[in-house]
């Protein structure tokens, strides 16, 4: 196994590994811990209390950080007529129909996000195989597939994020920047957290949400205190 590097060393020296951390001190030290020389992402990691084999125990969702990932989405949109034109207005970098989904057929994937009018399904469901695998399909339980398109654009473009447990029982997700504030860290990690634990399905029992942990991108992770969350969100 290869050894750590001096940087990730001296980052691991500022944690406590047996600590967990209260979200306001975990948001302040993102900062001193990464080691990249780029504006890092902050992820999350939310060990849950459920199995996921299990149909009535999946954790899924969508939740909008207050202050965005420090990330644009790049947001395509399947419709036509005034739906196409409500895309555009909103933002959306690409709208189109049968064209639209030629190009995904044909090997084009560069976009973060595809919405669909509820209408077009039966058209974007030939890109199944190939967007399904991505995680890219529209889903109306993301919130993905709606004749609403102004206001999915516009919360997706302004920091909307679609959360999901993995067969591990772990929501992984970014939640910002090394560079943001605080405070602005905090308030997206709180809200997220907030956002799951309102997702808990009703047939779980004991202990939901079991371990948080926070880190940079390159850097050490934080074990956080997953009370002071949750207070920091009902405060």
């Amino acid at each position: 196994m290869a050894r750590h590097g001096k940087k990730y060393r001296e980052a691991a020296g500022l944690v406590e590994a047996d600590r967990r951390y209260t979200i306001e001190e975990a948001c302040e030290l993102m900062p001193r811990i990464s080691i990249s020389t780029f504006d890092a992402t902050v992820e999350l990691h939310l060990r849950l209390g459920v199995d996921p084999r299990h149909a009535d125990q999946l954790v899924r969702g969508t939740v909008v950080l207050p202050h965005g990932t420090g990330r644009s989405s790049r947001v395509i949109v399947f419709a036509q007529g005034e739906k196409a034109q409500e895309a555009l207005r909103a933002g959306a970098d690409e709208v189109g129909g049968e064209d639209l989904v030629k190009r995904i057929d044909d090997g084009w994937f560069e976009f973060d996000v595809a919405i669909a009018a509820p209408d077009m399904m039966g058209l974007v469901g030939r890109l199944g195989k190939k967007l399904g695998p991505r995680g890219l399909m529209p889903n109306p339980k993301s919130g993905t597939v709606t004749f609403d398109i102004e206001r999915a654009v516009g919360e997706i473009k302004s920091g909307r994020i679609e959360f999901k447990v993995d067969r591990a029982g772990i929501v992984h997700a970014a939640v910002g920047r090394v560079s943001f504030s605080r405070e602005q860290l905090q308030a997206n990690v709180v809200t997220l957290v907030d956002a799951i634990n309102r997702a808990k399905p009703s047939g779980v029992k004991g202990t939901f949400m079991r371990t948080l942990t926070i880190a940079p991108t390159m850097g050490p992770g934080l074990k956080v205190d997953i009370p002071s969350a949750l207070a920091a969100a009902s405060a």
